[in-house]
């Protein structure tokens, strides 16, 4: 039996069969597909010259249809594709309401330390049948995917270069001195910049966005960064500072609370992080990717203040 044959096939030959099956006459399954009883008649002779057999055995009168041993084979098939195309329908409407399906999200270090663990249980109350994926990355990585359509929404540090993204800001970060509890500062409300000559820094790897904004944000204060030690773990810089090797200066969401350091403000002012989440511009956003920017706006508002939810605008 050629395969190319078998192609001929069409899901409402399958359901047909079904049809005839459970409701036992060709006139009541007629019924039931919204067809006319000729048109079933036909669906199933094709059915049964494609494969080659005959399914149903038609007694006539008011005798209900039955179903052959070649029928019943071809039965259990036909019950398992015609469920499987239900259920895609079902999976493509609750997309399409916002209410399932994947959803990929990109973050880094702090975000997901401090902001993901409770704005994602906080989420999946809401939207238990939305499949959550992270990606945590560095830099430009989270915007290249984002980009690329491997992430549907990025947590990120402005600056954001040229690219087809729309973006909301979440939250400012402030700077912050990181002393040793038994430090000379560590009486002090402030550090001031200028200390910074008699001071060597422990802080992030060069190279990386937010450490590219820092040290243009102390040089254009009129500090000379030197540092002694850099990684890109925060609590590995934290404790750095902690145990005395230098002052670090990092971002509030970056810190855990710790008994061996102390915060200071800084003197002169830096710029906070502005810290955002983007999406392309141009591809579809679910009802769902709307809801989890409007949750992370409103928990990230009660950390530095209300700030207004953006509207995220479908493709084409």
């Amino acid at each position: 039996m050629e395969l190319d044959r078998w192609l001929g096939i069409e899901l409402r030959h399958f359901a047909a069969l079904q049809a005839i099956a459970e409701e036992g006459t060709f006139g009541r399954a007629a019924k039931r597909l919204g067809y006319t009883q000729s048109a079933v008649s036909q669906q199933i002779a094709t059915l049964e010259r494609v494969v080659g057999a005959q399914l149903l055995e038609r007694p006539g009168g008011p005798r209900p249809v039955r179903v052959t041993e070649a029928g019943e084979l071809m039965l259990r098939h036909a019950r398992g594709i015609v469920a499987r195309l239900q259920a895609a329908r079902a999976d493509l409407e609750t997309l399409a309401s916002g209410a399932g399906g994947p959803m990929r999200i990109g973050t880094f270090q702090s975000v997901g330390a401090k902001i993901l663990p409770t704005l994602l249980r906080r989420f999946n109350q809401d939207w238990p049948n939305v499949e959550i994926t992270l990606f945590e990355g560095d830099d430009e990585e989270l915007l290249d995917r984002v980009e690329s359509g491997d992430l549907d929404l990025t947590f990120f540090v402005m600056p954001v270069s040229a690219r087809p993204l729309e973006w909301f800001e979440l939250l400012r970060d402030p700077y912050v001195a990181v002393v040793s509890a038994d430090s000379e500062y560590a009486s002090r409300e402030r550090f001031r910049l200028r200390e910074l000559k008699t001071q060597r820094l422990v802080g992030y790897t060069e190279g990386s966005h937010c450490q590219i904004g820092l040290e243009a944000a102390l040089r254009g204060r009129g500090a000379d960064p030197r540092y002694l030690f850099r990684s890109n773990d925060n609590r590995t810089v934290q404790s750095f500072a902690e145990g005395g090797v230098g002052v670090a200066i990092m971002p509030r969401l970056a810190l855990e609370p710790s008994d061996d350091s102390v915060l200071l403000e800084i003197e002169p002012r830096l710029p906070p992080r502005l810290i955002v989440v983007a999406w392309h511009r141009d591809r579809y956003h679910s009802p769902a990717a709307q809801a989890f920017v409007d949750l992370a706006r409103a928990h990230c508002a009660a950390l530095e203040g209300a700030v207004e939810p953006p509207v995220l605008t479908a493709a084409g």
